[in-house]
């Protein structure tokens, strides 16, 4: 008995590893956050494992019935749309219950959409912190106050819809001098990034239609010696 935690490419599908489809070829039984997404995966490589949804809505419902398979001696894979099970997606309960029940868990190393990401932005990594999705509502207004003095790069999810929302929050918080970066599309074929204070990415991303995943990365309140490579100042594409 085994679950495997396995990533996916976050864009190019160039980007599985080996060991991620030898491990779903021979598991038992993939759960997928989308079947019709995972199903796109698993055609191009060749992989006929029967497919079982598990995401948000419905892990509580059937977290039971997976550690029972789990438990009577199944291998049982775990994908979510794009990148690394439980990072934003689903993945924490399912873990957190099969160590509670003497289940082996690995995850295999693989796609995360933050990692580049945060190398790209050409801000200090050596010492972050990874926020997710900012709460959309409630509680929103003081987790952004709270980055204002945040020691730590900061990386953020977001979604396209509410990107320029969110660099109008940050530049009001922060200030317009705040340096930022933001990546979309990582991997694909439109892939963008773009460095610059808040007010430049802000005023470049209001003049278009942003599309795809993104992730902000915000610098720290005060950045360390401007003269350490990691913090080399880049400037808007």
């Amino acid at each position: 008995m085994k679950l495997f935690l396995v990533p996916t490419p976050v864009g190019n599908l160039g980007d599985m590893t080996f060991r991620a489809v030898e491990v779903l070829k021979s598991a038992d039984l993939i759960l997928a956050e989308d079947t019709r997404t995972s199903r796109v995966v698993m055609q191009h490589y060749g992989i006929t494992t029967p497919l079982q949804p598990y995401h948000i809505f419905n892990e509580h419902q059937t977290l039971n019935r997976i550690i029972e398979r789990l438990l009577s001696g199944q291998v049982i894979a775990l994908v979510t749309d794009a990148g690394t099970p439980g990072i934003s997606d689903p993945g924490f309960l399912l873990v957190r219950e099969a160590v509670k029940n003497g289940i082996a868990v690995e995850t295999l190393p693989g796609a995360t959409a933050f990692v580049p990401a945060l190398v790209d932005s050409g801000l200090p990594c050596d010492r972050f912190v990874f926020l997710g999705f900012l709460p959309h509502k409630k509680g929103r207004q003081t987790a952004i106050r709270q980055l204002a003095e945040e020691k730590r790069t900061m990386v953020i999810y977001e979604s396209p819809y509410r990107l320029v929302k969110l660099l109008e929050e940050l530049e009001t918080v922060l200030g317009n001098d705040r340096q930022v970066s933001v990546s979309r599309e990582i991997s694909k074929l439109h892939a963008e990034t773009v460095r610059g204070t808040v007010k430049e990415v802000h005023d470049h991303f209001a003049a278009k239609e942003v599309k795809g995943e993104i992730v902000v990365i915000v610098s720290a309140e005060a950045d360390p010696d401007p003269d350490t490579p990691n913090n080399e100042e880049k400037e808007v594409e």
